[in-house]
């Protein structure tokens, strides 16, 4: 995960009116915390921040410009979006050190087919795991590849990263691939000959 610098400001208003007015600048309000340290009152430029976030994830590691202060090292801790427009309202910081472990959860995502007849259900869609801060996985991908009906994965089972331990239960289960029903298979092969006929429709 790389290592991104954002400038930002230091925010000398609170409240919910306060909040307001930076998002109606174009700016975040945030806060970060950590390390016995003071929590500081930040404003983060929205979109450099949301940038962030969606080339290096939710766990992005952000260096912070902290006007009149230095640069501080943070990792996002918790984005807090508005439940219908979907902006970000805002942002915990946690305050970390080069080198220093941090405990975050990471997405599992699974790659490759299973047998023929097989249905896939995916239990687990996250996994906490331990990594230094500066290099935080963005994902975690388990294959399926010609796995057979009956077979289940547990966290155990997850390839880490060199220098990622895992913190989650290793019994939980990630995924379960069991034998799909007559009726799920009939729907997938009746869906297979609606595409078929579409396509040939469009060369027509």
């Amino acid at each position: 995960m790389s290592e991104v610098r954002i400038a930002v400001e230091q925010r000398n208003e609170f409240g919910k009116g306060a909040a307001r007015r930076t998002r109606r600048a174009g700016k975040i309000p945030a806060v970060l915390y950590g390390h016995g340290a003071d929590p500081k009152h930040l404003s983060l430029p929205s979109v450099e921040f949301a940038r962030a976030v969606r080339e290096n994830g939710h766990n992005a590691v952000l260096t912070l410009e902290v006007a009149g202060s230095g640069d501080e090292l943070a990792l996002t801790k918790t984005i807090t979006a508005h439940p219908i427009k979907g902006y970000i309202e805002h942002v915990d910081l946690l305050l970390v050190k080069r080198g220093e472990k941090v405990t975050v959860n990471v997405p599992v995502v699974v790659t490759g087919d299973a047998a023929s007849g097989a249905l896939v259900s995916q239990e687990l869609t996250e996994v906490e795991v331990e990594a230094e801060a500066l290099h935080i996985p963005e994902q975690i991908e388990l294959s399926i590849e010609g796995a057979e009906i009956g077979t289940q994965l547990h966290a155990s089972d997850l390839k880490l990263p060199k220098g990622t331990t895992l913190v989650s239960d290793p019994e939980t289960m990630v995924v379960n691939i069991s034998e799909a029903s007559a009726s799920m298979e009939e729907e997938s092969a009746s869906e297979g000959e609606e595409a078929a006929e579409e396509e040939a429709s469009e060369e027509a």
